[in-house]
């Protein structure tokens, strides 16, 4: 498959993916295995689902096929285990040995085409580490709406999935981009199934789980390093007794979460601001300059305006992909908890 039929059929790619892991798993044990496409469960947030026999034991795995198994990758796979109905498999192309001890201690299984893998189904249980990919990994490239500002669309509608059909120009002035990127993310949307458009009946979003998990795990590389305004420092737990004016900037990342779950203890601290009125907010909130610093403050891409956040805190989607990008122990609870909580309600049975 060339480079450019992977970026426009990721669908094939992840089906490559899938074969050649359990092929792998063929050679560690007799297995034999059919996958089964299904609808219903893409809408959940699986691939597809595995029919497996071994040793006369038939398993029924539902399945995330992954191209790089990153930390923000191994995060989602840790809470999509944990609410699995089901037995729950990841496949990738490679798991490195300190990401399979972590997968083993939280009981995820996995599988990888280097030959790597955790099965665990009583009586069956593999464990198999540290074997190389034969060939070096090669990053497919992301789609335009996964690698650029098209993300900030994205966002828009996964969080107000009613914007799906207003005008380009209005998208474009919520989220402060050309009109041209709302015309190609619209339309890779569409490529990619995340919206149908139903002629007179208006266009529909879909799939928004699945929109979702390629979001979150975009999000921290390709658009959040473009919108930082700043790193800076402040007294204390100067956030505690602070009240921020949400036309001037909201709450993200841990503090948000603190705020809405009560659970979490901040270490670091993210602001969503109006990058026109950056400097009020680093007076009122008596910030210093510090590029080591614990805050952050990043622009807002999107109106401050109702469906995008509570107060001053922003969107629970937005939170949680915060949260994922720290991607250490201690916000994961929360981060599971927001996701169980406010998202799962906020997609409803989509």
């Amino acid at each position: 498959m060339n480079k450019k039929n992977i970026e426009h059929n990721p669908a094939a790619e992840n089906e490559v993916i899938l074969h050649q892991a359990l092929d792998a798993l063929k050679k560690l044990v007799p297995l034999e295995y059919e996958v089964e496409p299904d609808p219903n469960l893409r809408e959940q947030g699986y691939d597809c689902a595995v029919r497996a026999q071994v040793f006369g034991l038939q398993i029924v795995w539902r399945v995330q096929v992954r191209n790089r198994f990153t930390r923000a990758v191994e995060f989602l796979a840790l809470i999509d285990n944990d609410k699995a109905q089901s037995p729950f498999l990841t496949a990738t192309r490679y798991v490195s040995p300190e990401a399979a001890a972590r997968l083993h201690a939280r009981g995820v299984q996995f599988i990888d085409t280097a030959g790597n893998a955790f099965i665990n189904q009583p009586p069956l249980f593999i464990f198999v580490t540290g074997n190389r990919p034969k060939t070096a990994e090669t990053a497919v490239p992301a789609v335009r709406l996964f690698k650029g500002v098209g993300l900030k669309i994205a966002y828009l509608l996964l969080c107000r999935p009613d914007l799906v059909g207003r005008p380009y120009r209005e998208l474009a002035e919520m989220a402060h981009v050309a009109l041209g990127t709302v015309n190609s993310t619209m339309m890779d949307m569409i490529r990619k199934g995340f919206i149908v458009d139903m002629g007179k009946r208006g266009k529909m979003l879909q799939e928004r789980k699945s929109l979702l998990e390629r979001w979150v795990m975009a999000y921290p590389d390709v658009l959040k390093p473009k919108i930082l305004l700043g790193r800076f420092r402040g007294d204390g737990n100067w956030w505690d007794n602070t009240r921020l004016d949400p036309i001037v900037a909201q709450w993200g990342g841990e503090v948000a979460a603190a705020k809405l779950t009560g659970y979490l203890k901040p270490g670091t601290v993210t602001l969503y601001a109006d990058k026109n009125r950056l400097a009020e907010l680093v007076l009122d909130c008596r910030l210093k300059k510090d590029p080591r610093g614990n805050v952050e403050i990043l622009e807002r891409f999107w109106p401050p305006v109702d469906g995008f956040g509570a107060g001053d805190t922003v969107h629970p989607i937005l939170i949680y992909a915060d949260l994922v990008a720290i991607s250490d122990q201690r916000t994961m609870e929360t981060a599971r908890m927001i996701h169980a909580d406010f998202i799962d309600r906020h997609f409803g049975q989509d």
